[in-house]
């Protein structure tokens, strides 16, 4: 009888988020890495790879809940990541709105722009729906292009967006006295907002829509014999997908402070399908080591490219391949690798590893 009440209170603190004392240690060397790590490291270029990769693990965790989680194939998270970077633009730079209300409006507009596509996919899927989302990517290439009084045309735009929550400025931040640099404050704002952004799609995800999406990425006919309606989930994972993409893409453009048509490609889709994959399908936490595996990858290897064998760093130097088609070509080497090796991503890595931890020392 107790046996059985230590398996039952076992298996309840697994479905409880930080349940297991494990969990909780782990939580609390995040929130202290999250605390000190930008009062240790000073260095600008490696806090903006951080910043960078925080952005791209929002955008990660957009695409995986509509692509992971619901079986959506979406090559236009390019298409929502620009549009938020142009709400930015207009709602924070323009009319001079707080953080709150900026980011907010570009998760709104991306809501609304997944809902316009959302009803045309619904009777796609597998490459047939990667076609048609393909498409955003060069309609928005088009309308950024041409909409000139929003988006600057080809000359790109200024984004002067303030991330400002009332008194507190992440440009300047300024606590208990101790003056930071704008990148310090830019990283606490970007991870924290992961954070909250992690939190409450692992909550999604174990609540009864989120047991939805997953039976409609499954087998969309069987869930709708249960009493799923496939349609309506669908158009829901599509809004609140872009919604989250074009948050990021909201952060991006404050945080760059200037944005421009083609930085809203196919190669940045191309980007985040590579993260999730690597990170691993169907997992919040692998959306997030996905961004700090790949999104770092095109920073590092600009860095470092003069060490790297065979690179050409200039027009008409040594090397047979460019920075730029080195970072296409990995993209693509790391998709391959992972779908034929690991299909479930350096989460599945990492949840084999935490089995063996807790079954040894009887595992074989």
């Amino acid at each position: 009888m107790g046996a059985h009440r230590n398996l039952t209170r076992s298996y309840a603190d697994e479905l409880r988020l930080f349940g297991t004392p494990a969990a909780k240690v782990g939580l609390g060397l995040l929130v202290a890495v999250f605390l000190l790590l930008p009062t240790v490291v000073h260095d600008d270029f490696w806090l903006s790879v951080l910043i960078y990769v925080g952005i791209t693990a929002v955008g990660a965790i957009g695409l995986n809940l509509l692509t992971g989680y619901c079986g959506q194939i979406s090559l236009g998270h390019a298409f929502f990541i620009g549009s938020g970077a142009y709400v930015a633009a207009q709602v924070g730079g323009a009319l001079e709105l707080p953080l709150p209300v900026w980011l907010l409006g570009a998760a709104l507009a991306g809501a609304v722009l997944g809902g316009l596509v959302g009803p045309f996919t619904l009777r796609l899927r597998g490459h047939y729906l990667a076609i048609v989302t393909l498409g955003l990517v060069f309609i928005g290439e088009h309308l950024w292009r041409n909409l000139t009084p929003i988006t600057g045309g080809n000359s790109g735009t200024a984004v002067q967006a303030s991330p400002a929550i009332g008194p507190v400025d992440f440009d300047g931040l300024t606590l208990l006295g101790e003056s930071y640099s704008r990148n310090q404050g830019w990283f606490w704002l970007v991870w924290g907002l992961v954070a909250i952004v992690a939190l409450l799609a692992k909550n999604l995800v174990r609540t009864r829509p989120g047991r939805a999406l997953q039976a409609v990425r499954d087998r969309d006919q069987a869930a709708e014999v249960i009493g799923v309606r496939a349609g309506r989930y669908k158009i829901g994972a599509f809004m609140l997908s872009s919604a989250i993409a074009s948050a990021a893409g909201a952060l991006f453009g404050s945080y760059q402070q200037f944005v421009s048509p083609d930085e809203w490609n196919l190669l940045l889709s191309i980007q985040y399908i590579a993260i999730v994959i690597v990170g691993g399908l169907g997992t919040i936490f692998g959306s997030v080591l996905g961004a700090v595996f790949v999104g770092a990858l095109p920073a590092l290897i600009d860095r470092y490219s003069d060490a790297i064998p065979g690179v050409r760093t200039s027009v008409g130097g040594d090397g047979f391949i460019s920075v730029f088609a080195l970072n296409q070509a990995l993209f693509g080497v790391l998709i391959v690798l992972f779908l034929v090796l690991e299909p479930r991503g350096l989460a599945g890595i990492w949840l084999r590893v935490k089995t063996y931890f807790k079954t040894w020392p009887f595992s074989y």
